[in-house]
């Protein structure tokens, strides 16, 4: 038996584990109930309250956020469910339920320390001559403010786009570069940013998103 835990947590710690090296994520509290038989969601987040409390997994308000923390268990196939969202209202929670189309597993190591983390797929080829293709998944690093040169993600009316952030003393504009395209002058009541750009995500066969 884990030091600390009684046999129900002990299983549901190994249950967790086990789930996490076979499907890349971790299990929703539902599937976690089912597995042990115990008919309430609040009669599983007692058990992994208990385990948060004595520090074998932490959690966040987002679904599948289980994640083992304990030394003993660390494993450098960890993975983290990232949010992908889809259309972002202005005015409106980033995170807001309506926004989540998936949750895809990406490396733990590409958002250490990132809380809050989410993806949004690239529209279009504006950025290509970075390397950024269409359907690419970003990795979004939430943040309001940004420096002159930073790879971000802006809101432009209902719709997000990922650019170069340009200063000078004309002002603010988003830099394709794609030559194709023109910049994008910003206005201040018209645009904020969202977030920095940290990693991005392809899928070759366009399967998995």
């Amino acid at each position: 038996m884990a030091k600390g835990l009684t046999k129900r947590q002990e299983k549901i710690l190994q249950y967790i584990l086990d789930y996490v090296q076979r499907e890349g994520y971790p299990p929703s509290i539902r599937e976690i109930g089912t597995q042990f038989g115990i008919g309430s969601l609040r009669g599983v987040t007692v058990h992994l309250d208990a385990l948060e409390r004595k520090e074998f997994i932490s959690r966040s308000n987002t679904p599948r956020s289980i994640k083992v923390i304990h030394p003993t268990y660390q494993s450098s196939n960890r993975v983290t469910m990232l949010p992908l969202l889809g259309s972002i209202a202005a005015g409106t929670p980033i995170f807001a339920q309506e926004h989540v189309e998936d949750l895809i597993a990406v490396p733990s190591e590409m958002v250490r320390n990132i809380e809050s983390a989410f993806l949004l797929r690239v529209k279009g080829d504006s950025m290509s001559g970075e390397g950024i293709m269409p359907r690419d998944l970003v990795v979004i690093k939430p943040q309001i403010t940004a420096n002159h040169g930073d790879l971000v993600a802006a809101l432009l009316g209902d719709d997000a786009t990922v650019k170069r952030l340009h200063r000078d003393s004309k002002g603010v504009r988003l830099m394709p570069s794609n030559p194709a395209y023109d910049p994008i002058e910003v206005q201040q009541e018209d645009a904020r940013i969202i977030g920095k750009v940290v990693g991005l995500i392809r899928d070759y066969e366009g399967m998995a998103f």
